[in-house]
């Protein structure tokens, strides 16, 4: 089984390589590529779903499965800090996803260093958004609205202090437009105008008591967190105070 479905996932990547649009803008340095956008872009992608459905499904069925886990392991924690209770989490990562996105769409992370880790936002800012104003490229970012979100991977650690950078990995979709374009002409370097569901995997880090954006990858990396569960310990040993909240 998992020989076939490496297999498919090869010719998968080699696929999507030919026809897929290179992501190169968004936070984290990503675009909602527009490849599939055309007649034939739409004919290409319904042939590779069905083609590679037994492989969606098994992607879904492990996603199911970690966030299933993620969320016993904070019901669990929650009692011991409210830090941990899905509703705050997803409040917050909901906040940070619309404020991080808006100071992407500003060409200024600064503005944001409350909702992101230091390190993180700074590579951003030089990595990305600085080297495109010397290219004279902007991006053009805007959500309409965050249409699913879900927890596929919890680490709980007590890095120096208790619950001291624990680790929450969650699927975010949302519709939105996302695309590079010349600062000069206006002309549409990559991605298109076009309102899409854009999938992108969220890592937050505890610090000092908040979460705080600490990753920001593509949807495609979801089944690789998911897939760290069979590493993780079992929570209850993870906790060092029998102080509940």
């Amino acid at each position: 089984m998992d020989k076939r479905i490496i297999t498919l996932t090869v010719l998968g990547a080699i696929i999507l390589a030919i026809f897929a649009e290179p992501a190169l803008a968004g936070p984290g340095g990503k675009i909602a590529s527009a490849a599939f956008e055309t007649f034939w872009g739409r004919v290409i992608l319904g042939v590779l779903t069905i083609v590679f459905l037994p492989l969606i499904a098994y992607v879904l069925l492990r996603e199911k499965l970690s966030e299933i886990r993620a969320r016993k392991d904070l019901r669990f924690m929650a009692a011991y800090s409210a830090n941990f209770e899905w509703l705050k989490i997803q409040e917050r990562a909901k906040d940070c996803f619309f404020r991080v996105h808006s100071g992407w769409d500003n060409e200024d992370l600064s503005s944001v260093t409350n909702w992101m880790t230091d390190w993180y936002w700074q590579n951003q800012q030089m990595v990305h958004l600085d080297k495109w104003k010397k290219e004279g490229l902007k991006n053009i970012c805007d959500v309409n609205k965050i249409t699913n979100i879900k927890p596929i991977l919890f680490v709980h650690r007590n890095q120096g202090k208790e619950h001291e950078d624990s680790m929450i990995v969650i699927l975010i979709e949302a519709n939105m437009q996302d695309y590079l374009q010349n600062r000069n002409t206006g002309e549409i370097v990559e991605g298109s105008k076009k309102y899409k569901e854009v999938e992108t995997v969220w890592s937050f880090t505890m610090e000092n008591g908040e979460w705080k954006v600490s990753d920001i990858e593509e949807g495609s990396m979801s089944l690789a967190y998911a897939k760290l569960i069979k590493e993780l310990p079992k929570i209850e040993t993870t906790v060092i105070s029998e102080i509940r909240a």
